[in-house]
């Protein structure tokens, strides 16, 4: 894999004519938009990226923008791979590896989720603390390559406490009100069972969704830092009182377009440049 990386990293490197970048942001359902609204954007498609997997699911682009924000360069990617595409896990966390490989210190992870904390409603932006990994899966299994990361990571600060006080100052200078919890991962493609909710819900769950913790573990992995923020699109099953759809997740994605883009417009530049090469 550590070829394979350092290719891709290599081909967007020549692909947007910025050898670095600092900050990776990757955009969940309905969020990839964002990506063509920087400034300046170079976009690579990412069947055109040595070794990169390409989404399949409606919502998820499937392209990357370059871009420098305020003097921090920007890696965001529109789209990303699940678990239940029936892809191998490595591939799911590519394009994480592939942007710490390509400079990255820092790696926002946005995904759309369902909410089953008493405190969240539809449309609520929410800071992940934590997360449940409940699938049985682990992108870290199997042999470790030493260049990559160490064998045992540490993950008692998987969602960096730092990047959330910078982003809980972007929320207040934004206007744009953030809340907080902890976010389960289950396989899908179906949705949850309201039985699976509340078993995630009485074991510390705030939000439930099919991505992102393969991600956060792959980028602690490799020594980046982890910012993870949730749309809440949707109350979860049996606390929504009517029949979940990729549809709704969709459309409150897009009621949210504004106040999104607003959050991470003031965050963005906050996150510095520490780490340029």
């Amino acid at each position: 894999m550590f070829e394979q990386l350092t290719a891709a990293a290599d081909h967007i490197a020549a692909a947007t004519g910025r050898e670095s970048h600092d900050v990776a942001l990757v955009l969940g359902s309905g969020l990839s938009p964002y990506a063509a609204s920087l400034p300046g954007a170079t976009t690579v498609a990412y069947r055109d990226i040595p070794h990169f997997p390409v989404p399949t699911v409606t919502g998820h682009a499937g392209h990357l923008a370059s871009a420098e924000f305020a003097g921090v360069r920007i890696l965001a990617f529109a789209g990303r791979t699940h678990l239940y595409e029936d892809v191998p896990l490595a591939d799911i966390v590519f394009a994480v590896r592939t942007a710490v490989a390509a400079g990255c210190h820092t790696v926002v992870l946005t995904n759309a989720a369902g909410g089953c904390g008493d405190h969240l409603g539809a449309g609520d932006l929410v800071l992940i603390s934590d997360h449940l990994n409940l699938t049985g899966r682990n992108p870290l299994m199997g042999p470790n390559d030493e260049r990559l990361g160490t064998r045992f990571p540490d993950m008692s600060e998987a969602y960096s406490k730092r990047l959330r006080g910078l982003a809980r100052e972007a929320s207040a200078e934004s206007g744009v009100p953030l809340e907080e919890g902890v976010y389960a991962w289950f396989t899908g493609p179906t949705y949850e069972t309201p039985a699976e909710v509340q078993m995630a819900k009485r074991m510390g769950a705030d939000l439930v969704g099919m991505s992102t913790v393969p991600e956060v573990i792959a980028a602690r992995h490799m020594g980046a830092e982890v910012l993870g923020i949730s749309l809440c699109t949707n109350l979860a099953a049996g606390i929504s009182p009517v029949p979940l759809s990729h549809d709704e997740v969709k459309e409150v994605a897009m009621e949210a377009t504004d106040r999104f883009t607003r959050l991470l417009d003031s965050l963005l530049p906050r996150l510095g440049a520490e780490g340029r090469s």
